[in-house]
């Protein structure tokens, strides 16, 4: 999913215990139910103002009816104004053509080649005033629903005795790899969830309560009163009731007393369907019974996943805790039913963020204007991490902070009731050593919190907050991140050890053995042999070289350093930067790169060298502004430590100040001499991609008319609140050049309006160099979820298909849109008679762990 959306291919089933109500203000986390995030102010203070509006639920279904009324209006001459309710003011009042990029579908005669060849540009703001569009893609989330959250029942269908087949897509046509592969044999992650039954077949039924009951907990503790007719076997999420077995009359009453007044309940258990293993249905009891499982082996959820609390190490130097744990979920393949299961690692710092801000508090107080300076650091630090409370294992995103809360504020719940922040979590969790003194953390609601109505801020306490992941300082330590990874990093042969001692204890655990007999359910512990192709290595050109290379260790750069490389371009006028602590340093690196250029094609002159009397920020803007001419070729700054701040201002600089290319080197990479040569090389390739240089050249189909590769994706920068598109086109025959372009979207948005506009830009620019348009388009989409592919395909292809339509009057090019999923759940190991590794480059899985709709 969101990105992240971007979303994985797991299982999604809800909790169906009684003992976990959903989430609401004034239950398990304090929010403000009106309250909404404004703009900060100072430090913090007074960000928060009562002015919110009820958020709507976006109704998708509504949004993609409207969107193809659209384009069945687009096929016409006609006028939109009728569509004005979904986008009142995207045309212009003369000609009805779309105002700058339009809704980024096609209108026919709206947009002629000659404009888009001409350099006709689109104003990309327009973009952000896209709300309304933009919201109702963002809220789909899958075709298919779990168990439904009381208050928003699902209509069921009547009841007809049979199994109600699911939908099925359009069957997908398979062709084999071809030539140029070898078939082989690998292991998968995955192991088959088989029923131990001939027929087997759960039963649903849909449970009424009269008079009603509002809560959950309540509606199961009663239908837990009626186990000698239900069977202790069963999955309830408080109005609909799964049993693996048939119940005597389609429509059964019992009767059950409320403990608190003993008003008698009358509870109506209606048959509404049969659910055979192969529906949608199961996956989710099936998954149900699997988290279940987890809980009995010891696992405890931290988000969507199950960790070993007991098996937690601990990496004192940098106080970060290590928990192990599985990500394991049961999904339906073509192979059938599987689980698929995953080693997985949570990391968690030691320290709260109370003790972390304390720490900020000592190291700054002393200072001139300590206080702003404290409030800026923690921002920085602390404004979009994850957080784990460990009084409820729930992961928030920190979206601000506000310091002029305390615990000692009051919200209110439910009932109407005040109650402090410290007095709630005495009371809910039994918390009672709390600093009243602390300021407050403040989360959005996520998107399934919104669909549900819980709109409100969700408040927490830095005390009870502890960051995941690794910190900024950790990653940008080398020793520090190679230490957490020995930890994390699992070899195959030990992953696969992992993933069959953790079927094993399914196996072997009395409790889970029985509740999965229950369910008439077995999962054995071989993992699925799938057969997989092994296709033939590439050849890789540089000039007039062919490199040739292993195919299990697919690394040529050795023997490209002593070739010269396809396209080098030489360093004539260019800039280093750097401090003066780093002389000798970047002495000894210019050399460098003036040894290791030559071979590959690329001269190195003498630079013009700045060397900063220190590392502010302003002494290297001040040495930039100094230096940097029209003719400067590139600039290399040498920075003495990460800091991000400095890295900004050296971009903004050189991409949007004084746009230059630029290159930016830490001093500890070429601090070691033994190791300077190989660095070099690296960074003197990087600085020929950067100036327009080729390096290799790999084979790529004879395509007579053009072959064009489209690169898209969408980034998220969650502190800033802001999400760009970027679209990369390929430019020449080899795919070696490329034209780049960005356009600003609604912050959190990963579906893109104005891929129309960027794709001719694209185009146009592709005919600019070549004289024609490319006849075979090549689209690769990153970052999509699975309950997105759909939208995809109505949003962003019909998009594109409109724009080929527009620019190409007599024959359409042959376009593929491929979609990029690297967030998957598939592992594959080759197994060499006991021993497992992993698989070589080049191999395709192409049948058992696929989707058939895929």
């Amino acid at each position: 999913m969101s990105g992240r959306a971007r979303g994985r291919s797991r299982g999604r089933a809800r909790n169906d215990e009684p003992d976990e109500p959903a989430r609401r203000p004034g239950d398990s986390q304090p929010t403000f139910g009106e309250n909404q995030l404004t703009t900060p102010r100072g430090r913090g203070r007074g960000a928060y103002r009562n002015e919110s509006q009820p958020a709507r639920i976006p109704n998708v279904e509504h949004a993609a009816s409207q969107l193809q009324q659209m384009r069945i209006d687009n096929t016409s001459n006609q006028s939109r104004r009728g569509n004005d309710d979904v986008k009142p003011h995207m045309f212009s009042s003369d000609d009805n053509r779309p105002i700058e990029q339009g809704d980024g579908f096609r209108e026919t005669g709206a947009r002629p080649k000659e404009w888009l060849m001409a350099g006709g540009r689109t104003n990309p703001e327009i973009y952000q005033q896209q709300g309304t569009r933009a919201k109702f893609f963002q809220g789909n989330k899958g075709a298919e629903s779990g168990y439904q959250e009381q208050g928003n029942r699902q209509r069921e269908s009547n009841y007809q005795g049979n199994i109600q087949q699911e939908n099925k897509r359009t069957s997908v046509v398979r062709k084999a790899v071809g030539l140029g592969s070898t078939n082989i044999h690998i292991i998968a992650n995955a192991f088959p969830v088989e029923c131990t039954l001939t027929e087997w077949i759960l039963y649903q039924y849909h449970v009424d309560f009269n008079p009603q009951v509002d809560s959950k907990k309540v509606r199961c503790a009663m239908i837990a009163d009626h186990k000698d007719l239900l069977g202790e076997t069963r999955a309830f999420d408080g109005m609909k009731l799964i049993i693996p077995r048939r119940l005597p009359q389609e429509v059964t009453e019992v009767y059950s007393e409320m403990r608190s007044d003993g008003t008698r309940i009358r509870i109506t258990i209606s048959m509404t369907n049969e659910i055979p293993p192969v529906s949608a249905e199961s996956i989710h009891i099936f998954n149900i019974i699997l988290k279940r499982a987890q809980r009995m082996l010891g696992g405890e959820q931290i988000g969507r996943n199950y960790y070993n609390q007991n098996l937690r190490k601990t990496n004192t130097a940098y106080r970060m805790d290590i928990i192990p744990g599985f990500l394991a979920a049961i999904q339906k393949f073509e192979a059938g039913n599987l689980l698929l299961i995953d080693v997985a690692h949570k990391l968690l710092q030691t320290d709260s963020i109370l003790t972390q801000m304390t720490n900020l508090y000592h190291l700054y107080k002393d200072q001139h204007d300590g206080d702003n300076k404290f409030w800026d650091r923690c921002r920085k630090q602390f404004i979009g991490t994850i957080v784990l409370t460990r009084y409820n294992n729930k992961t928030y995103l920190i979206d601000d902070i506000d310091s002029d809360k305390t615990p000692l504020d009051t919200f209110e719940l439910r009932n109407g009731e005040k109650i402090s922040y410290a007095d709630y979590y005495r009371k809910q969790y039994n918390i009672t050593d709390l600093d009243e003194t602390q300021p407050m953390l403040i989360s959005r609601p996520k998107e399934k919190d919104k669909r549900v109505g819980r709109t409100g801020l969700i408040i927490l306490l830095p005390q009870l907050c502890y960051v995941t992941g690794m910190t900024n300082e950790i990653q940008n330590d080398r020793t520090a991140k190679t230490s957490i990874q020995t930890l994390t990093r699992v070899a195959p042969q030990q992953r696969v050890v992992s993933l069959t001692e953790f079927v094993q204890q399914i196996q072997t655990n009395k409790d889970v053995q029985k509740m999965m007999n229950d369910w008439h359910l077995r999962i054995p512990t071989q993992a699925l042999e799938i057969q997989a192709k092994l296709l033939d290595p590439e050849i890789i050109k540089q000039k007039d070289v062919q490199l040739r290379y292993d195919q299990t260790k697919p690394d040529w750069s050795k023997d490209m350093r002593s070739n010269l490389l396809t396209t080098a371009v030489s360093l004539k006028n260019w800039v280093i930067i750097f401090s003066r602590k780093n002389r000798g340093t970047v002495v000894d690196f210019i050399e460098a790169l003036k040894r290791v250029g030559p071979p590959m094609g690329i001269n190195f002159t003498q630079p013009i060298v700045v060397e900063l009397p220190d590392d502010r920020n302003l002494s290297y803007i001040t040495g930039l502004r100094q230096t940097v001419e029209s003719t400067t070729q590139l600039v290399l700054c040498v920075l003495p430590s990460s800091k991000e701040d400095c890295y900004n201002a050296i971009k903004k600089f050189c991409c949007v100040d004084h746009p230059v290319p630029s290159q930016v080197v830490l001093s500890r990479t070429i601090f070691k001499k033994h190791n300077l040569q190989s660095v070099s090389t690296n960074i003197a390739i990087q600085l020929n991609c950067k100036l327009g240089g080729e390096l290799w050249v790999a084979s790529m189909p004879g395509m007579t008319t053009g072959l064009m590769i489209v690169g898209i994706d969408v980034f998220h920068d969650k502190k800033n609140n802001k999400s760009y598109a970027g679209v990369v086109c390929s430019l020449n025959k080899e795919c070696t050049r490329y034209f780049s372009t960005v356009t600003p979207q609604l912050s959190g948005q990963e579906l893109i309006d104005g891929i129309y506009v960027k794709f001719a830009e694209g185009l146009k620019k592709y005919h600019q160099v070549n004289g024609h348009l490319p006849g075979n388009i090549v689209v690769y989409r990153d970052g999509v979820g699975d309950g997105q592919l759909d939208m995809v395909m109505e949003h962003e292809v019909k998009q594109m298909q409109g724009c080929t339509v527009d620019l190409y009057p007599d024959v359409p090019p042959k376009m593929a849109v491929v979609i990029v999923k690297k967030r998957i759940s598939q592992r594959f190991f080759s197994k060499n008679h006991q021993n497992y590794s992993n698989p070589t480059p080049g191999t395709v899985v192409d049948s058992a762990l696929t989707k058939s709709e895929w």
